[in-house]
């Protein structure tokens, strides 16, 4: 929502100001000149990246103007998920959770938080990470280190689309140029014409190169710095969900696991101790699985 904001008021703040100095508003409008540098600029990008970073792209484009996914309430959730299975290992050992570890689908606990299961990067980093504590020979510290190579894996995954649209980003004044320097092109074979032609084309090659630097600093560029933020704060979730495991399988209590995830939760979502506590000791899935 913010993104969207953002953009009308660039492009508001442009054209206001372009209309009190008496500006005429047409000579802005060239198809041409966007033809020239968006064709380009996509031809770029399809270039550069495979497809499988393409779709990512505009999945994260789209995504841009919407809102963080990563909200309190879906880090409570989250905790408060991961508490219901810690208890359930912690009552039975981890043999109780075999059954919701690999066949999440039909979780009593999993299917009780569906925006979760959704997303399976996290089901799966959460089940392969509890399957294989659930093996016995396998060191925690051994753990850790598949967690973080997961994490790095999956991080540098989400952030090739991002590099993809700054690379986008990056090229638009260059192609302005290119299609500026068409128009002067065009303006010299309109020497000895009427002055309001040349006026014409030579208005028009300049357009280009406001229109590329325009489309790089006041749109794609931002877009491409609010998806880098969203990585990082699908970053951050990924580290809570890594600490919170990590303290349960050294043998930490259920709730002080969870604590320690609560502790590296982000400033701006992270729920208080007591939020999280009522929430935790109020009767939930494991109660029920356990039942």
């Amino acid at each position: 929502m913010f993104s969207i904001i953002g953009i009308l008021v660039v492009f508001g703040a442009i054209v206001g100001g372009f209309l009190m100095e008496k500006g005429p508003l047409l000579v802005l409008v060239q198809p041409a000149e966007l033809v020239i540098i968006g064709g380009a600029a996509i031809g770029t990008v399809l270039v550069g990246n495979p497809l499988h970073i393409l779709k990512k792209l505009l999945g994260g484009v789209l995504g841009a103007f919407g809102g963080s996914k990563f909200t309190q309430k879906r880090y409570l959730d989250t905790l408060k998920m991961l508490y219901d299975l810690f208890n359930l290992a912690r009552r039975n050992g981890l043999a109780a959770i075999e059954s919701d570890i690999e066949d999440p689908g039909k979780s009593k606990v999993f299917t009780a938080y569906p925006a979760i299961i959704k997303d399976h990067h996290v089901r799966d980093f959460i089940c392969d990470t509890l399957r294989t504590a659930s093996a016995g020979t396998v060191d925690p510290f051994d753990i850790d280190q598949m967690m973080e190579l997961d994490m790095e894996v999956h991080h540098h995954s989400i952030n090739q689309p991002v590099a993809a649209l700054s690379t986008m980003a990056d090229s638009l004044p260059g192609l302005g140029i290119v299609a500026a320097v068409l128009g002067v092109v065009i303006t010299m074979g309109a020497l000895g014409g009427p002055p309001e032609e040349i006026g014409h084309h030579v208005a028009a090659a300049l357009v280009g190169t406001f229109l590329g630097i325009l489309m790089c600093y006041g749109l794609l560029g931002p877009i491409a710095a609010n998806m880098s933020k969203t990585a990082d704060d699908e970053h951050a979730y990924y580290h809570v969900l890594r600490v919170s495991m990590m303290a349960f399988i050294k043998g930490l209590a259920p709730i002080l696991a969870i604590e320690v995830g609560r502790r590296a939760v982000p400033g701006h979502v992270r729920p208080s101790f007591q939020e999280l506590e009522k929430l935790c000791r109020s009767k939930g899935v494991a109660a029920s699985a356990a039942a």
